[in-house]
């Protein structure tokens, strides 16, 4: 079967034959073509950020609210082994309430990467926080639950930088459960890349692959499990195949994706949030708070 190719974005959403769209397009872009697609009712993959604004981010809710399709966005470390891991073993209750949340997101993204020319730029860029720091909000939320207020910082790193924003954030967090979180996001750093996840519990904790459980209750340190961690910024590293084979099930299913837009969209929130306290100074409560 020959595969058709168009330049024209409406005729291939609007074609009888086509199902599915993935939306690997810059993030300025993203929100009218995900509104485009859901008016034809094509199920969607939507890269990060989802958009740039609140505006946009609203726009695309509204599309889907009306055009219901199946939605998978790709913060794609919830496929990742040791998320799994990790979020199993918070569903069997072997850390109870979490009350402390931290995640690091450490990343010299630079002239190495083709994606710098843009994605240094304010315009297509945003933040250290809207460019990639938003996976390490998204983990805070997946493992500790909703955020509802922030509080945030951003400063440069080098004299020469050729970031058009702070490349480095770090947002302090209250959580809906009673708990606190903290992200750092730095896209300038003399580090090898770390994704940090720790995690303290009433009844045990994480730190990466490492836990302490009261499951276990002659344990006298970490345990290791060995798994796949998220411990390297190549592309060819990152889970995208078990996030498209669940996408898939879930649209032969009807049954929800990993990450979902709607739950998405409250990582959105959490990180417009944070760039608003950088900018403005002060804390922000997250609406439905």
């Amino acid at each position: 079967m020959e595969a058709a190719v168009t330049d024209n974005y409406e005729e291939a959403v609007g074609a009888s034959n086509v199902d599915a769209v993935v939306l690997c397009s810059t993030p300025d872009l993203r929100p009218d073509q995900a509104v485009t697609a859901a008016r034809h009712g094509k199920h969607l993959v939507l890269e990060k950020p989802l958009a740039m604004d609140r505006p946009g981010l609203l726009r695309m809710a509204e599309a889907l609210e009306l055009n219901p399709v199946r939605t998978s966005v790709s913060f794609v470390l919830r496929w990742n082994p040791s998320f799994a891991n990790t979020k199993a073993l918070i569903d069997d209750d072997a850390l109870g309430r979490i009350f402390m949340a931290q995640v690091d997101y450490w990343h010299h993204v630079g002239p190495q990467y083709g994606q710098y020319s843009w994605s240094r730029t304010k315009a297509l860029g945003g933040s250290s926080i809207l460019s990639a720091g938003c996976h390490a909000v998204d983990a805070v939320r997946y493992f500790a639950g909703d955020i509802t207020e922030v509080t945030a910082y951003s400063c440069g790193t080098w004299a020469d930088s050729e970031y058009e924003f702070d490349p480095n954030a770090i947002a302090i967090f209250k959580l809906k459960n009673g708990g606190i979180g903290k992200v750092s996001s730095s896209l300038e750093c003399k580090t090898p890349y770390r994704f940090n996840v720790h995690l303290l519990g009433e009844k045990g904790a994480i730190m990466n692959n490492q836990l302490f459980t009261h499951k276990w209750p002659g344990q006298t340190d970490y345990a290791v499990i060995p798994t796949i961690l998220p411990d390297s910024g190549d592309v060819s590293h990152h889970p995208f195949v078990e996030e498209i084979d669940d996408f898939v099930r879930a649209v032969n299913s009807g049954k929800a994706t990993r990450c979902e837009f709607r739950d998405a969209y409250k990582s959105m929130e959490a990180s417009f949030a944070i760039d608003e306290s950088i900018a403005t100074g002060k804390s922000v409560t997250l609406p439905g708070a």
